[in-house]
């Protein structure tokens, strides 16, 4: 799996390829110890840009640095999106296209976040016709719109005529242009994005009100439920501004459904090791989702495994991988059979002389 460095280093990297870094390494450095709560050492800082630097890879360059001085002290315990948003305040202003996008910035940086986590493992970084297809039809399906397969294989056959892929700053394109959300209004289009980028990025695997009871007034209030990998939170509404609480998963969590009682209707139980949480849900549909949502999470965190999406990225670069393996291995066979031929047709010549 990709791990925690080297996604934090796509977005550093878009960031670092937009400065004049003799001017602004140092300024980008100290902004992302801030954002990545990473303690700053200037004095190591200066030591290490001294006159000898011969540019970024460089011993004395920026990317060593940045891995010693920084990622290496990373623990994770950092706001994602404020450490994006940094990156992209860095990079947007030179990159972005002047011509007019029907999406607004916000969503145009969202779409650059998860061209970061869809792009491939090598720079500069694109994303492949594959992933962008896997994007298109995700934001698609989250407009509630038909996926247009046959509109896309004619870009697609475009677009591989061409080149291998897209940049971030084509793909903020190609969504911002319309093209394959045509009939669909602005807001619409940015919902889609939201609810895309909530589930790639921020790890959301369900969200929607629900009814808790309080343990200590056995009060029924209304809650806006997130589930993630590990956790879920619950807040007063949908903005999430007030947050109320967590309940913390593990693979010793269970859920089981409740009879209806007491006027209350759907409701099941989230049962952790210190506590036990009732909740209801507004139909049996919901509570059923909501049940299998919690039960197959607590499944992969017994599992140990990571959440759906990001087992399902590494699949699909590993089919990838594959199937590029396979080819060049075809093609080293059609250059080995085509010598053959052409030394024994040299032979054969030969005996004809």
């Amino acid at each position: 799996m990709v791990g925690l460095k080297e996604e934090l280093l796509k977005s550093i990297w878009h960031a670092f390829t937009a400065l004049d870094l003799d001017r602004s390494g140092k300024v980008l450095s100290h902004n992302l110890c801030t954002v990545l709560n990473v303690p700053h050492d200037p004095v190591a800082l200066e030591e290490h840009f001294r006159d000898d630097d011969e540019g970024p890879v460089s011993n004395q360059g920026y990317m060593p640095y940045l891995n010693k001085f920084i990622l290496e002290k990373v623990q994770g315990n950092f706001d994602k999106v404020e450490f994006n948003r940094m990156c992209w305040t860095l990079c947007a202003k030179k990159n972005l296209s002047k011509s007019p996008l029907l999406i607004s910035d916000e969503d145009a940086f969202k779409v650059w976040v998860i061209f970061n986590f869809l792009s491939e493992d090598k720079y500069p970084l694109i994303i492949v016709p594959e992933e962008i297809e896997y994007l298109l039809k995700k934001i698609t399906e989250a407009m509630g719109a038909g996926w247009q397969q046959e509109q896309f294989d004619h870009y697609k056959i475009a677009l591989n005529t061409s080149r291998e892929g897209l940049s971030a700053w084509e793909l903020i394109d190609l969504i911002g242009s319309g093209q394959f959300s045509k009939g669909m209004d602005r807001q619409t289009v940015s919902m889609a994005i939201n609810e895309v980028f909530n589930e790639l990025i921020l790890d959301v695997l369900k969200q929607g009100y629900m009814l808790k009871k309080g343990h200590k007034r056995k009060n029924w209030m209304e809650r806006w439920f997130v589930l993630k990998p590990n956790i879920i939170s619950y807040y007063v509404s949908e903005d999430l501004k007030d947050k109320k609480g967590d309940i913390i998963l593990d693979g010793n969590c269970c859920v089981e459904a409740l009879p209806d009682k007491d006027g209350k209707k759907c409701l099941f139980l989230i049962k952790c090791l210190d506590k036990t949480f009732e909740i209801s849900a507004s139909d049996k549909k919901k509570k059923q989702e909501w049940i299998q949502a919690i039960q197959s999470t607590v499944n992969l965190l017994r599992a140990g495994s990571p959440p759906p999406h990001k087992e399902a990225r590494q699949k699909r670069k590993e089919l990838r991988q594959k199937l590029l393996a396979e080819q060049e291995e075809l093609e080293r066979q059609m250059r080995e059979l085509q010598a053959a031929n052409e030394n024994k047709q040299k032979e054969l010549e030969t005996v004809r002389k």
